[in-house]
């Protein structure tokens, strides 16, 4: 029970990695938030964790709203009266050639990707803050934060983001015991990851299964697509490593499709 008495609020959590990940964060003893835009499935899913033996809420929150951010993550401290983990995790995918790509989406990427995680970051730390208690901020970076692929400006522009923001935090954050970190996946089957498939063979002009083989897979060792339990693993071993010695790092677990 490596994170027994810990409280942790994952976003985009209702389906997926942050699904996973809030499942192994419960089994081991958090109690978890599950952050989401839609508060039936955050619900659902927490419902889930709870018929498993776990602690778990469903909470309505539209990462790209100000207020919806600090609502939310105040009932997640209502609820179990103190924060200890942020796992800033929601995220969407629009792939479209840079001379092509609309503004509005664009500014979508961005608002969920970069100001989500900034907005959930404040909120969460006006929590951890006092009286130097601490905590975890986790973002959610890919390979992506690292590596380019085309059509994927918007993606990679706000994956970039977030390693400059989790080193901020580990700098400012350090006086008041807070570690940041970025886990960098790669490819996961998600339904994120499937919707892109048949997006990417249109505008590739390639067939499906040479996505997968080659745009997907072509860079891994193995062939392999990355797990919802290779990413949640992951974060449960950054959430409860014991000090700031990792603190400020991306750990990409990609199969080998990105070593740095």
């Amino acid at each position: 029970m490596q994170l027994n008495g810990k409280v942790a609020l994952i976003t985009g959590a209702a389906s997926g990695i942050g699904k996973r990940i809030a499942e192994v964060y419960a089994q081991a003893g958090a109690a978890v938030a599950i952050a989401d835009i839609n508060l039936d499935a955050a619900r659902k899913a927490a419902d889930e964790i709870a018929a498993a033996g776990g602690k778990a809420i469903g909470v309505a929150m539209d990462v790209t709203s100000e207020a919806a951010v600090d609502a939310g993550t105040q009932a997640v401290v209502d609820a179990f009266g103190q924060l200890d983990i942020l796992v800033s995790n929601a995220g969407i995918q629009i792939v479209a050639p840079l001379v092509d790509y609309s503004y509005a989406d664009w500014k979508k990427m961005q608002a969920i990707h970069v100001d989500g995680a900034f907005l959930t970051t404040r909120a969460a730390l006006r929590h951890m803050y006092p009286g130097d208690r601490g905590g975890t901020v986790i973002y959610m970076g890919s390979v992506h934060s690292h590596e380019a692929s085309p059509l994927k400006s918007a993606y990679v522009a706000a994956k970039h983001a977030l390693l400059g923001l989790a080193r901020v935090l580990a700098k400012e954050g350090a006086a008041h015991n807070v570690r940041a970190h970025v886990i960098c996946p790669g490819f996961v089957r998600t339904p994120l990851v499937d919707k892109q498939i048949p997006e990417q063979a249109q505008e590739l002009g390639i067939s499906e299964e040479e996505v997968v083989r080659r745009v997907m897979l072509g860079g891994t060792v193995d062939g392999v697509f990355t797990t919802v339990d290779d990413v949640a693993q992951t974060a449960l071993f950054l959430a409860a490593f014991p000090s700031a010695a990792l603190t400020g790092q991306s750990f990409v677990v990609s199969h080998g499709w990105y070593m740095q």
